[in-house]
């Protein structure tokens, strides 16, 4: 099988984009397993404390999670062209896999009803961004949209699920290994989306680094309030904003 960096431009989009390359992408990491990790996987014994603080921390994935799920199933009415709504189509799949297995996970460390334990912990900072990505879709803003799902919010799952995962138990790891090897395509679009749109529309991009700049604030606290749910001291905790902000950097914009 051919290397998508082999491939022009049209012929990228046509293959990196279709339901034919998402079906084989998710296979190899999805065969095999049962609500995102492989059966048989033990638990692992976990202090309230700890526990609670996963609880807390998958909370706040659903949320973003469920803010991904509901943009990009409306952004389908709006795309620009037919493939670029597969591709949403498959990313829509993705992320309503994502919110099921997190919601499942909150189920078997004892939560009895995820929606209200979501209501009731849900950081705030996260909201306001959740409600902020809806209000761009309700407006068509295409641009804006791409940028604050594809690039912004998926840049922020994907590094803060990284990292997570590199601690995290055997099950939470698994499942979240699983949700980042999406998270990079559905950035990749963003990216390459945005990219081509601002290579010939250069004059798009001081709004939309005015946007970025005016939800840095939200990404960054949601960042500090997920390291203290999962216990890590302020010392020893990676540097999540600069590979955030390293990864917005990508277009070009501004820090």
């Amino acid at each position: 099988m051919h290397s998508p960096h082999d491939l022009s431009q049209g012929q990228f989009l046509e293959e990196v984009h279709s339901f034919e390359f998402w079906f084989g992408a998710v296979e190899g990491y999805l065969h095999g397993k049962d609500h995102g990790f492989l059966p048989g996987t033990a638990d692992a014994e976990m202090e309230p404390r700890q526990r609670d603080g996963l609880i807390t921390t998958l909370c706040n994935y659903a949320v973003g999670e469920t803010a991904a799920l509901e943009a990009s199933s409306a952004m389908i009415g709006f795309a620009p062209d037919r493939q670029t709504k597969i591709f949403l189509a498959t990313q829509v799949v993705d992320e309503a896999r994502h919110l099921e297995v997190l919601l499942h996970r909150m189920r078997m460390l004892g939560v009895k009803d995820p929606e209200r334990e979501i209501g009731q912990r849900a950081n705030r900072s996260l909201v306001t961004f959740k409600d902020r990505l809806l209000d761009f879709v309700d407006q068509k803003d295409w641009e804006a949209a791409v940028l604050v799902q594809n690039v912004i919010l998926e840049s922020l799952e994907y590094t803060v699920f990284r990292h997570h995962a590199q601690t995290a138990d055997a099950i939470t790891r698994q499942m979240l290994e699983g949700i980042v090897s999406d998270e990079r395509r559905h950035m990749g679009f963003g990216e390459n989306d945005l990219g081509r749109r601002l290579l010939h529309a250069p004059q798009a991009k001081p709004r939309l680094e005015r946007i970025k700049r005016e939800l840095d604030t939200l990404v960054l606290d949601t960042f500090e309030e997920t390291m203290g749910q999962l216990g890590l001291d302020r010392e020893t905790r990676p540097n999540l904003a600069a590979d955030y902000l390293n990864a917005v950097a990508r277009l070009g914009f501004k820090a």
